[in-house]
């Protein structure tokens, strides 16, 4: 997880021109956030006024800490700066529905999935809120999208599985098919699959 954030920044870092430092820093706050140190990320970024994902980790540490109207404020200007910001946009549709505002929540959801149509978190958001204004058959619909995208990432975890058993990290493949049998309906020919290759695998793992 560390190591996803150090990369994230580079990246970024090469349109924003962030100096060293601030990487540094933005590096030093994605651990403590990854160990659910949300206070702490907090107050590490709180001077940070321009690294958009500086921005962005504070504000999701600030939500993960109880102040949501402190995130709230901090998404909004994220959004004015960036408006397509999908991250920052469904922590925003989070907060808001938090605190009664179900219409910016669904409008927010709505532009997300326009967006991103396969967004598993927008979609149950999305879900749950046509379920509490009592539209039980569109939150029906929203989940059967979220459950197709699930088996989109399924594949991601059984193509990796499979590089990994090719050089030689059985442990780290069937990790990887666990995974995949969690998104996956059970009573699938893939889910089932999926278990004889495990089978197969742990055999091999057990002979070596």
């Amino acid at each position: 997880m560390f190591f996803l954030f150090v990369i994230a920044a580079f990246f970024i870092s090469c349109k924003e021109e962030v100096d060293e430092e601030t990487l540094l820093l933005y590096s030093r706050a994605a651990a403590a956030y990854a160990q659910g140190h949300f206070e702490e990320t907090s107050t590490m970024l709180e001077k940070q006024r321009n690294f958009s994902p500086a921005l962005l980790l504070r504000s999701k540490a600030l939500y993960f800490s109880g102040r949501g109207e402190d995130a709230e404020e901090l998404l909004r200007r994220i959004l004015r700066r960036q408006p397509g910001g999908g991250e920052a946009a469904l922590f925003l549709a989070r907060i808001v529905r938090e605190q009664g505002k179900d219409e910016e929540a669904r409008r927010i959801t709505e532009t997300l999935l326009r967006n991103n149509p396969q967004d598993i978190r927008a979609l149950r958001l999305a879900s749950d809120l046509a379920a509490q204004r009592g539209d039980m058959e569109d939150a029906a619909a929203l989940l059967d999208r979220a459950v197709e995208a699930s088996a989109e990432t399924a594949l991601v975890f059984v193509d990796r599985a499979r590089l990994r058993w090719i050089v030689g990290n059985g442990s780290g493949a069937l990790d990887d098919l666990r995974r995949a049998e969690l998104l996956l309906p059970w009573n699938t020919s893939f889910h089932k699959g999926i278990r004889d290759l495990k089978t197969v695998i742990d055999i091999r793992e057990e002979q070596r």
